[in-house]
């Protein structure tokens, strides 16, 4: 079921759009409609989607300009794209736009709603990375060049003594470092400062050791 995922379902044919809500309302999802790709934009700026059904033949903006102009924004849920004359240049355009799907119409209802199911995990994914990688900034943005420092070295696996002596700083100094790179990164020890950080990688941070 969708549970609280919101859904945008974007065609201009208004039998076709009341048809998509209901079938995609009776799985649990908040469905929004609209009659073209302008609408779509006239949206509350806090309105967010986890998918979007978007018809390929709009009026006015069509389906690939839509998604061109959503482009432009920090993050693009992902969309499924729909069309009642399919063809290979158009689908092959919209699949370079990131569209999940490229569905003929009239399409299998159970393959959409496999395919919206799809979307929908896609983006709890994609904004559990975003979230982690907000951690990561916040906690970096806190923390002064010493302490960055310190932390590259825990990284690298250095014990309180072995970082000492590199950096050429008392023990008890590494100690009051260490403790406020783990505070300041919201972890409690080296192990989870190293899960948190695996794979970051940011011209921000010292270079390693």
């Amino acid at each position: 079921m969708g549970g609280l995922y919101r859904l945008a379902v974007i065609d201009d044919d208004a039998a076709v759009r009341q048809a998509l809500i209901w079938l995609l309302e009776g799985q649990g999802y908040a469905v929004e409609g609209f009659e073209s790709g302008e609408v779509f934009f006239e949206a509350p700026a806090q309105a967010v989607f986890n998918a979007l059904i978007v018809d390929l033949r709009l009026s006015g903006m069509t389906g690939l300009m839509l998604l061109e102009r959503l482009a432009e924004r920090p993050y693009v849920p992902p969309a499924i794209m729909l069309t009642a004359h399919g063809d290979v240049p158009h689908a092959v355009a919209a699949f370079k736009r990131g569209v999940l799907d490229f569905l003929e119409k009239p399409f299998d209802d159970d393959r959409l709603i496999q395919l919206v199911a799809e979307a929908v995990e896609r983006d709890r994914q994609a904004r559990e990375r975003h979230a982690h990688r907000a951690r990561i900034r916040q906690g970096l943005a806190l923390l002064t060049e010493r302490e960055r420092e310190v932390m590259q070295w825990i990284l690298a696996g250095r014990l309180n003594k072995q970082i000492a002596e590199e950096l050429s700083i008392s023990m008890k100094t590494v100690e009051v470092h260490r403790a406020r790179v783990f505070e300041k990164m919201n972890v409690k020890s080296a192990v989870e400062l190293a899960g948190l950080m695996a794979g970051w990688q940011t011209d921000d941070m010292v270079g390693k050791p």
